[in-house]
């Protein structure tokens, strides 16, 4: 409940940050940008080009969503990227609502398709921060039934198989 409280928070607080009377349209140049940014790397995961990755992520990104802990580094972050596409290589995602400022994206999504063979859908927020262009920071909080449902052995995904990160490289 103390997770979902401070979600809900910092949710309220982006949209009034992000409702700058300054900026045109509601939205800085900067924070459209991290927007873009943003986009093309939900782009890359449902595709599977990784390509340009280096682009959007920083070299010393830190994604806290990882499996087994935090995935420091974009050569790990995309490692790991690249293992769920290959769980789940014909994901769908949607965007219900994007919020930005200048320095965070907050994308509230909804992603479907197969994971190991078995039917997979999800709704998450996921909060990205932003410097100089890059994404620096990640986190991504599940819908608990669909996390739940996930865990079930009907559709155990396997993620005990994967080996484990490597957090000893900061």
């Amino acid at each position: 409940m103390k997770k979902l409280s401070i979600l809900l928070t910092i949710v309220v607080c982006s949209v009034f940050v992000s409702c700058d009377s300054k900026s045109e349209g509601g939205m800085s140049a900067t924070a459209k940008k991290n927007v873009e940014v943003n986009e093309a790397i939900f782009k890359a995961i449902e595709s599977g080009d990784f390509s340009k990755m280096g682009d959007y992520i920083a070299a010393d990104a830190i994604d806290h969503s990882g499996d087994q802990g935090d995935v420091v580094g974009l050569e790990n972050i995309v490692a790991d990227l690249k293992k769920y596409h290959e769980m789940s290589p014909d994901m769908k995602m949607t965007h219900i609502k994007t919020m930005a400022d200048d320095d965070h994206v907050i994308t509230w999504s909804k992603s479907s398709g197969t994971m190991n063979g078995q039917k997979m859908e999800m709704t998450a927020v996921e909060i990205a921060k932003f410097k100089d262009g890059k994404a620096i920071e990640h986190w991504m909080y599940m819908d608990p039934k669909d996390m739940m449902k996930m865990m079930s052995p009907a559709t155990e995904h396997k993620m005990d198989d994967m080996p484990a990160k490597d957090t000893t490289k900061m």
